[in-house]
């Protein structure tokens, strides 16, 4: 495939579906670049750690490609391993946000009569519930004349910012799944490169932009939204994570409706394989619930009209499967005994199930 046109299908893919739902997934790392006590002065402010954590991104997401490029499917995550994976990054990122909102109370408030309280009550403090004030004094290395606010600490704050970055490869939402499958199927490390690039610099902006805002929140009164914002980020990751695995009760989706919409039967053909057909689209899929008997094969056609959303990549089997926006594409299962098989969206919110039931 040519490189050029699969950085291309990357950056779209990245512009017009990934930005939602990476951001959703991924965006609870963000919250690491914050600084603790919301400082405006000290040296995690501006622009360049966003900058780090968004070079870090990009340097994962290439390197990723290549190797699922050059390597295809045997260094490809599998969705298991993938869900582990994703319930994990998502308790770091609540733990970072339970940090922040701590550390934002105890080191943002300084005892009542310590450190320079604002002359004539000017701006530069704010009540606190204890009876001490907000300190927004500048960095020591300011006060003490020894240069730039923080240069001694910046470098650390931006390695910190781009190991983030290269944290999100292990946080992929539905749309970075499609592009690895992408990147798998170029069959070189050129074109696998370019199609995660792509995609990271597709959801760039979007980054950017939430991780200024929670910068620029931080340096507020309104600090404890930011922590709260990444709070449900880490814990929408995580129910993704054991949704995805399997690990939480199924229930049978609301969206299906009565009975008769929700259960699908297949129809057995001439060659003796059983035929079902699911719609993919951007509030489940449809039927939620089919029907097969047990002890043969099936092929499911799923199908797809202008669908950009999380079920366009589905965890089946354990394998993944990418469907195109509008189509079809039909998966083979071999025979399964009596049973339920459950499967999932690439982000984990949306199952469905084939329920194999013993023949007469």
């Amino acid at each position: 495939m040519n490189p050029a046109a699969l950085f291309a299908g990357g950056l779209v893919a990245g512009l017009a579906a990934g930005t939602a739902s990476c951001a959703a997934v991924q965006g609870g790392l963000l919250i690491g670049l914050v600084s603790p006590t919301g400082n405006r002065h000290g040296p995690s402010r501006g622009l360049p750690p966003v900058a780090a954590f968004l070079t870090g991104r990009l340097a994962a997401h290439t390197a990723l490609g290549a190797l699922l490029g050059l390597a295809g499917a045997v260094v490809q995550v599998g969705p298991r391993t993938r869900a582990a994976l994703l319930v994990a990054a998502g308790t770091a990122v609540v733990v970072l946000a339970v940090r922040m909102l701590r550390r934002r109370r105890e080191a943002g408030c300084a005892p009542a009569g310590k450190g320079p309280a604002p002359a004539g009550g000017a701006p530069g403090g704010c009540p606190c519930p204890d009876g001490g004030r907000e300190d927004h004094a500048p960095a020591r290395g300011a006060a003490r004349g020894t240069g730039s606010p923080g240069s001694g600490a910046r470098w650390p704050v931006l390695a910190r910012a781009a190991a983030l970055g290269m944290a999100t490869i292990f946080m992929p939402c539905g749309v970075t799944v499609g592009m690895e499958v992408v990147a798998v199927s170029s069959g070189s490390a050129s074109g696998g490169a370019a199609a995660l690039a792509g995609l990271a610099l597709g959801t760039a902006p979007a980054f950017a932009a939430l991780g200024l805002l929670l910068r620029t929140l931080a340096s507020t009164r309104l600090a404890a939204l930011a922590g709260i914002a990444a709070l449900a980020a880490g814990l929408f990751t995580v129910g993704s994570g054991l949704r995805l695995g399997g690990w939480l009760p199924d229930f049978s989706p609301p969206q299906f409706g009565s009975p008769a919409a929700a259960a699908g039967r297949a129809r057995t053909g001439t060659d003796g394989v059983q035929r079902l057909t699911i719609w993919a689209t951007a509030e489940g899929f449809r039927p939620g619930i089919v029907v097969a008997a047990a002890g043969r094969p099936v092929e499911i056609a799923f199908r797809t009209d202008g669908n950009r959303g999380c079920t366009r990549t589905l965890a089946i089997d354990d394998r993944d499967v990418v469907l195109p926006v509008t189509g079809e594409r039909v998966v083979r299962l071999a025979a399964h005994s009596e049973g339920r098989l459950r499967y999932a969206c690439g982000m984990g919110m949306y199952v469905g199930f084939v329920r194999f039931e013993r023949v007469p």
